[in-house]
């Protein structure tokens, strides 16, 4: 089979254009080309009722953040110091790096370094 006749085939052109496109584009991979093409073309559909989504995810984020209840707590004035120290590092106040730390603790999330 000669060249001439691979080229005369669609899928042939289609190919070679797809892969002078990634060349010209400089896609990191052909996952990466495959996205964009979708994105490009007509692979996506709306959501739905994105007004709806937006107000269910509005109010589960508000209800999350809401902090409702007080805790006090004695700790030794090093440990007082070393989380404001953490505090200042992270650049948020020594209160929200408490909660950060505890709320981390609660979910199973707070994992040692």
């Amino acid at each position: 089979m000669s060249l001439k006749n691979d080229l005369s085939q669609p899928k042939i052109y289609e190919q070679i254009f797809k892969e002078q496109k990634m060349k010209e584009t400089k896609y990191l991979d052909s996952e990466e080309q495959e996205l964009i093409e979708s994105l490009e073309g007509d692979n996506w559909k709306p959501a739905g009722d994105i007004e709806n989504w937006k107000n269910i995810l509005s109010k589960t984020a508000a209800n999350t953040l809401t902090k409702d209840q007080r805790m006090n707590i004695r700790i030794t004035k090093n440990d007082l110091d070393g989380i404001k120290l953490k505090a200042v590092e992270e650049g948020i106040p020594y209160q929200t790096l408490v909660a950060s730390i505890i709320h981390k603790y609660v979910t199973g999330k707070l994992c040692e370094s």
